[in-house]
């Protein structure tokens, strides 16, 4: 019941005045959705460029998105109260964070979406990061598919400018793939798991955003 009530709260909240601010602060191209299953668990992962990337993530999915977010921003006036009454993730980053991890497991045995960012904070318009091992551990313990997103373009994004200027942004959405394990989860799986998820999304991304899996991905895509 609790759950019912969150989600609706949540997408009365994204098809109204979350959707104005994007509307008009970002001009949006969107492909690959068609790739997106519409019911099952699933863990979205996305590079992060600006603060600006998950609420755009949010509108341009069909389903409801439980980002793992940050601690810092449940402590911020009126935007935590909305994280919580999302049904959002605080995590403490750069740490295992047991609790955040017994959530994300529930949210996917639950057959929600799980929305994370394995470079764990923005670029800020720099490019892609290395990334963290916190998404490749939830997909192999749980098994559930990844689905790879890139997005660009909000590097430029700034509010309240943008309401006066709309900025370009775009997102393609790549093919669901699962990460493969052994009986016994190992380090060395978990960081050829993390390997995989990134080059997943620098695939998706033009070459100038790929940055340290450059050439690693240009080579995934001649193989492929």
């Amino acid at each position: 019941m609790i759950d019912r009530l969150i989600t609706i709260f949540y997408w009365l909240n994204v098809k109204t005045w979350m959707s104005l601010i994007i509307l008009v602060a970002a001009r949006r191209s969107v492909t690959g959705t068609e790739n997106i299953p519409s019911v099952g668990p699933l863990i979205l992962v996305s590079n992060h460029l600006n603060n600006a990337d998950p609420p755009i993530l949010t509108h341009a999915m069909p389903r409801r998105i439980i980002w793992m977010a940050k601690r810092e921003l449940f402590d911020i006036p009126l935007v935590g109260w909305l994280f919580y009454l999302f049904g959002h993730i605080p995590v403490r980053r750069f740490e295992a964070d047991l609790k955040a991890l017994r959530r994300a497991q529930q949210v996917l045995r639950h057959g929600h979406v799980l929305g994370m960012f394995p470079e764990g904070t923005r670029s800020k318009g720099q490019g892609m990061r290395e990334g963290e091992p916190g998404t490749a551990l939830i997909a192999l313990r749980t098994g559930v598919p990844v689905l790879p997103v890139a997005i660009w373009g909000t590097e430029q994004v700034k509010l309240p400018r943008d309401l006066i200027r709309c900025t370009r942004v775009q997102v393609r959405v790549g093919k669901p793939f699962t990460l493969q394990r052994t009986d016994r989860l190992t380090k060395d799986q978990v960081a050829a798991g993390t390997r995989e998820i990134m080059m997943k999304i620098a695939e998706l991304l033009p070459a100038e955003y790929r940055v340290i899996y450059k050439d690693v991905a240009a080579a995934a895509m001649e193989t492929s």
